[in-house]
């Protein structure tokens, strides 16, 4: 089933023009990745998929609901939660009030509660950081404190801008435990970005490469990982070290 279906977006800063006629879909419990060099505007489509920039054209349908230009509130109601590059938590906040600021949008506090306990069964650090400041946590630490307040909104679809981004390989490998389990253990489709091109080739089921704001090929990952295309724009030699 088609949970996610964008159209022709493009989107731009000013005159300039960042996406051209992006079109994808994501399936229920799927894990697609959107692959591509720094500047190819994958972190611009996250941003206009959640409403954070307006499109210039084409359409955003989640679940046959046009949700087009709509305000990120409206977006995240809807279930299409973003945990942006660069973790963004709130430094000054403990690890808990964090998580609950990821709740923001709902009104079952008894259930709140019992997610809060939830998160931190899946991320076990969390719970020994729990009155922590945010700030106070390591790198690897404050993305998976990002990734849950993401999942505390209860996303259908949850998108992941640069998850391993300044991580040394080890905390990637626990990331992406993390994210083949969420759609098991939350029932959230993944939209990733991620420069990691053996992380994103490791989790995912289909591809998508941009290049200068364009769709230039999608694919099963099995026919990516295979494609002179992909390689010669992108992976280079990643390609057979994730292969």
């Amino acid at each position: 089933m088609t949970l996610l279906s964008v159209t022709d977006i493009s989107t731009g800063y000013g005159p300039s023009i960042v996406n051209r006629n992006v079109s994808l879909t994501l399936d229920a419990r799927e894990v697609i990745t959107i692959l591509g060099p720094n500047g190819a505007g994958k972190s611009t489509l996250l941003r206009t998929i959640v409403g954070l920039v307006k499109p210039r054209g084409g359409s955003v349908i989640v679940d046959g609901e046009n949700l087009t230009g709509k305000a990120p509130d409206v977006l995240a109601k809807r279930g299409v939660v973003l945990v942006p590059e660069g973790r963004r938590i709130f430094a000054d906040m403990t690890v808990e009030e964090n998580l609950r600021l990821g709740a923001y949008a709902r009104r079952d506090t008894e259930t709140i509660e019992q997610d809060v306990l939830t998160m931190e069964a899946f991320f076990p650090i969390l719970a020994v950081k729990r009155q922590q400041k945010g700030g106070s946590l390591s790198g690897g630490q404050q993305q998976m404190l990002a990734i849950a307040r993401g999942l505390m909104a209860r996303p259908r679809i949850l998108l992941l801008d640069e998850p391993s981004l300044g991580l040394s390989p080890l905390l990637v490998k626990e990331i992406q435990a993390i994210i083949l389990d969420i759609g098991a253990r939350f029932g959230a489709a993944v939209l990733l970005v991620e420069q990691n091109a053996g992380l994103a080739l490791s989790v995912a089921t289909r591809g998508y490469l941009m290049q200068n704001g364009r769709i230039v090929t999608s694919g099963p990952i099995s026919e990516l990982k295979d494609m002179t295309l992909m390689r010669e724009l992108y992976l280079g030699g990643m390609a057979e070290q994730a292969s």
